[in-house]
């Protein structure tokens, strides 16, 4: 099949675009497509989907307008410059823009925490050490909720896991 587009090359890309509702497929050659995702990118580009999810269900008011002014004191970026370009300028722009992010990545990945694969030989030390960070997890909440008997028993399970991960180590 030949390119739709040049009509010379062999069709290697296989396109289809959903316009109002009216569905038309491309089969195009990969200088084509190199070309068309160009396009693209000017038209609907990365930074504005994060930020279009950024701005779900918000309005832009006086909050929000401050929200944008927030700069990272390290590099200096703005959190305005980040919607716009859709990259963070280092890595303490995350702790700058935390309050805005964490819904943000929630949004995207569902989830603020890497939930990925780990190295068949990390697997236990991982598992360890998410089986102490919920421990101390609800540990905090039995302190809050004052059940002092529970926290103590969970508290008592921490050492105990430490010290078996401090022997291992």
């Amino acid at each position: 099949m030949l390119c739709d587009i040049c009509g010379k090359k062999q069709a290697t890309v296989h396109v289809t675009e959903i316009i109002n509702n009216q569905i038309t497929e491309m089969h195009i050659c990969e200088d084509c497509a190199r070309e068309k995702s160009i396009q693209m990118e000017q038209q609907f580009g990365v930074s504005d989907l994060l930020a279009g999810i950024a701005d779900l269900g918000t309005t832009l008011g006086e909050k929000a307008k401050e929200e944008l002014k927030l700069k990272c004191d390290n590099c200096g970026m703005t959190y305005e410059d980040f919607k716009k370009i859709g990259r963070l300028g280092c890595s303490e722009c995350y702790a700058s823009f935390r309050k805005n992010l964490v819904p943000l990545l929630k949004r995207i990945h569902g989830s603020t925490q890497h939930l990925g694969k780990v190295p068949p030989k990390m697997v236990k030390e991982v598992k360890r050490k998410s089986e102490l960070d919920v421990l101390k997890e609800k540990l905090q909440e039995s302190i809050q909720k004052e059940e002092f008997e529970e926290a103590a028993r969970l508290r008592d399970k921490i050492r105990e896991l430490e010290k078996k991960n401090q022997k291992k180590t």
